[in-house]
Formats: structure tokens, sequence, C-alpha cells
């Protein structure tokens, strides 16, 4: 049997699906394995957003399968679910041309397996291209727990909050000015055909509203840009350490904020941290594309042991991007709400206490920390500045200006700025500027 063009994207995105919502299988693991395996760009992109749409409407699309199919979908057809689920994506989020979707959807039940339910398929998809889906409820796909937490900790922005999560998000460039400028580097992309606008909120950003693989961005292998969202690269500004200054990034991997400081200023002394050797190399990697190889130290440890890293030494700037719930990057890990668990939390707002304690006698007097998380959730962010400053009588909270999110109410200052995710079109985000005393 000739198989119809596109059908292996199709069957590499359902079967990353079923991974992920019936084996709890890391979304990005699966994606990090199912993807080289695809030759062609423009394949690797289409299951991608598949995988992303298929997941974020993933209740909604459960929602019409209950309602149109003759019994319930049980265990054993798990890859049926994904399939479909697949297919949906395609025709109502994607808005792909109906005939090669539902044709490639039909084709991969039989390569999957699945010839005697090809008929379904065709028939489940060509309904779904007659009737409207159901509107769904934005809250159906989160885990009660959390969902009461966001309620309790954002009672007015929580609708917010939820639709944004189900978004596809922009696309943020961060230009490395050590090899081009934002304007060029905007040019140059628009000279490819991928509009860029500037964010005066991040002075070395692009963002890009249109989905582009990564592979098509003109200078990424040559180290002229990086993708990382807005809310990620404010970090360097909330930070701002002294020129020269020596510097540590406690929790460094992926490696996107050092490498930003880095391109703000080479002459840092750069000490990148990380638990997992795995994970520190692709700092490294990293690094090495950007021209920045030389410029700092990497080193595997627990950041909260210090004794078997830190050479006594103070730092001026002390970078803590703590591990967090990961609540402000739904939209772009729609697997988090698969995954967390109500027990996680105690035990990351814990590991992040350690690690302030643990980290604060490594900075110099009159030095900066920077807390930081891609959380959400208060218990781990301007509670947990709280908490510190209670019991850390030289540290205080310096204020951050308007661009970076909300002020929070505590001391003077507040205990941080949040961002809710879509504000500006970026990530939720957390930022606390603590400056030790004199």
């Amino acid at each position: 049997m000739n198989a119809v063009p596109g059908v292996a994207s199709r069957v590499a995105a359902t079967r990353v699906l079923d991974a992920v919502l019936h084996r709890g299988r890391s979304l990005r693991g699966e994606l990090a394995t199912a993807l080289p395996a695809l030759p062609d760009p423009r394949d690797r992109a289409l299951v991608e957003a598949i995988v992303f749409a298929g997941l974020r409407q993933r209740t909604r699309y459960d929602a019409a399968l209950s309602a149109w199919m003759p019994k319930p979908l049980g265990r054993r057809d798990a890859v049926l679910r994904a399939l479909l689920l697949a297919g949906l994506a395609q025709l109502d989020a994607l808005g792909l041309p109906a005939h090669a979707a539902v044709a490639s959807t039909v084709d991969a039940a039989r390569v999957l397996g699945h010839a005697h339910q090809a008929g379904l398929v065709n028939a489940l998809l060509r309904r779904a291209l007659r009737e409207p889906l159901p509107a769904g409820d934005p809250a159906a796909a989160w885990p009660a727990w959390l969902l009461q937490q966001l309620r309790t900790d954002w009672p007015e922005d929580i609708d917010q909050i939820l639709r944004a999560s189900l978004q596809a998000a922009p696309l943020w460039l961060r230009v490395n000015t050590q090899r081009i400028s934002v304007e060029a580097c905007r040019q140059r992309l628009h000279d490819s055909r991928i509009e860029a606008v500037v964010d005066p909120r991040c002075p070395d950003g692009l963002r890009v509203d249109a989905p582009v693989p990564v592979s098509a961005l003109p200078g990424f292998a040559d180290g002229e840009l990086s993708v990382q969202d807005g809310s990620a690269q404010l970090v360097a500004d909330a930070l701002a350490p002294a020129r020269g200054a020596r510097v540590l990034d406690a929790c460094a991997a992926p490696g996107g904020k050092a490498a930003h400081l880095l391109e703000r200023d080479p002459s840092l002394q750069m000490l990148a941290l990380d638990v997992d050797p795995a994970r520190l190399r692709n700092v490294r990697a990293t690094l090495d594309r950007l021209a920045l190889g030389a410029t700092a130290a990497l080193r595997a440890a627990d950041a909260a042991d210090v004794g078997a890293w830190w050479d006594g030494r103070p730092f001026d700037a002390v970078l803590l991007d703590a591990p967090c719930s990961a609540t402000g990057i739904v939209r772009r890990q729609p697997d988090i709400l698969l995954h967390r668990r109500e027990a996680d939390i105690a035990a990351l707002t814990q590991a992040q206490s350690m690690l302030l304690d643990a980290l604060w006698p490594t900075l110099a007097p009159g030095g900066t920390l920077l807390y930081s998380t891609c959380s959400i959730l208060r218990c781990e962010n301007d509670r947990q500045v709280a908490a510190f400053l209670a019991r850390t009588p030289d540290a205080r909270v310096d204020a951050l200006g308007a661009r970076f999110g909300r002020p929070l109410p505590g001391a003077p200052g507040g205990h941080g700025h949040q961002r809710l995710p879509g504000d500006d079109g970026m990530d939720g985000f957390f930022y606390a500027r603590l400056r030790k005393a004199a």
C-alpha cells in the first residue's frame, strides 16, 4: 500500500500523544526521541504543532468523542484516542486542509495496526467537519487541587490564566548583540519572510507571532540568536550585575540565562552550576553555539551543597532560577497538568527555601541575588520570599520596574514582581531582587 504523503508525521504525533497521555511520559523527552527520525523539518514542525494542540485541547476533543461514539473509549483504545485527538487537532486548532488531514490520519490508523478502525476514524473526523466541536471549559484540564490553589491565589485573574494557558505561545527570540544588532537581525528575518516585532520591554528581543521552525531562523546555527521567552529574557535586566562582576548561575541548565548575561557582558566571571551532568552538557552546547564557551566555568554540583563546590570567594551577583511547579508555562508544557502532583509543591517549596538559605552566604555584602521562577503559585513566589526575609535580617527587596509585571504586596517595594501567562505575550514568571546589606 502506498501511504498518503504526510502519514509518517501523523504516526509520530500519535505515538507521542499516546506516551504522554497514557504512559506518563515527558512531552519534551518523547519529542526529543521522535523528531530526529523525521528528516524533513516541515514534518518535525507539524508533529510538534499536532501534539501541542492535541494536549491543550484534549478535554474539548474528548467531549466531542464521548458525544459522537456509540460506546466510550476504554483502556485498550489508548492509541485510537491519541490518533483521534491528533486528527481533531489538525482540523480544529491547526485548520489544515480537510482532505489531507483526514486521509493521512486514516492511513496512520492502518500503519499503527488499527486498520479495522480506519472507517471509524474517517467517520468521526468527517463529522467534525460538519458539526461544531463543543466550546469546552478551560478549567477542565486542570487538576482540582491546582485549580483551587489558582482560584485562591488569583481570584480576579483566574479566567485570564486559564484562557492564556490554552493558547499557543508566540516565538520569542533573543539577539546576541555581540554578533548582530536587534534591527539588523529583524531585517534578516524579514528578508527570509519571517516577520518579527521589536518589544521595548525586551531590549535584546524579537517576537514572532507566526510559527516558525527553529531550523528556518537565519543566523541561529551561527549563534546570532536564540529562542527564549520574553519573561526569561527579563532576568538579565532584573539581576543587572556590574560590568566584570563575579556571577553565579546556581541552576543553569539549559543555559539561556547565563548566555544572555554573557552576551551583555563577556567580561563577567561566570560560574554555572547544575546538579545534572547531562543537562550541564546542554549548557556547554548553548555557550559554544554562541561563541561564549570560553567565558564561563561550568560545574556539575548541587547548589545547595555549598561546601562541595564553593571556593569561599563571594559572588557579586547570584541568579537562583529555582526549580518550581512550572505553572506559568503550561501553554509551552501542557503535560504539566498531567504529571504534576499536589505533593510536588511541598517538596519544591522546601527545595527553594534550602537553596535560598544555602546560597545567601556566598553573596558579597552589597551584592544582589535574583530569585526567579516560572511559577504563578504564591507559595513558591512572594510567600517564599517573605519567609526568607523574615529569617534573614541582612536581606531586603529592591523594587523592579513595571515591565517586570505586577508588584506584589509586602515590604516597601513588594515581595517581588509577577507576570501571569499571556501578559504582554510572555510566560508566567516571578522575580524578586534581593539585596544584601553592605
